[in-house]
């Protein structure tokens, strides 16, 4: 599990410049928890990690919203990329793209935890 969490994290930050991004970066880490969970139990999966998908799902949906107004707030066009004059070693510079990212990689892993638990449960 937790090389799949680190390679999931590895993708999120690599994607705002190259290939992966959020969505990959989701899925892997949505593919993790699912194996937990077919191993241990979805009860087990969702108790240990104290999960809530729809939870997930809501604040996925709420920082890909943030990042998107921001450019708003800044009276440039509607999702126009902003970035910060801060720099994080291995990663780069802040922005919003970035954000929009880890808005996506959240709704991807609530959206398959939701519909995989779904489907499992008995």
């Amino acid at each position: 599990m937790p090389l799949f969490f680190i390679f999931s994290v590895l993708l999120l930050f690599r994607g705002h410049n190259l290939p992966g991004g959020g969505f990959i970066g989701g899925l892997l880490a949505a593919i993790a928890l699912f194996l937990h969970s077919v191993v241990f139990g979805v009860d087990a999966t969702l108790e240990r990690y104290r999960l809530n998908p729809r939870k997930i799902i809501a604040t996925g949906l709420l920082v890909a919203l943030v990042s998107a107004l921001i450019s708003l707030f800044m009276s440039l066009t509607f999702f126009t990329g902003v970035w910060s004059s801060f720099e994080l070693p291995l990663i780069g510079k802040l922005g919003t793209p970035m954000l929009f990212d880890i808005g996506v990689y959240l709704v991807v892993v609530g959206v398959i935890l939701n519909i995989t638990f779904v489907l499992t449960e008995n």
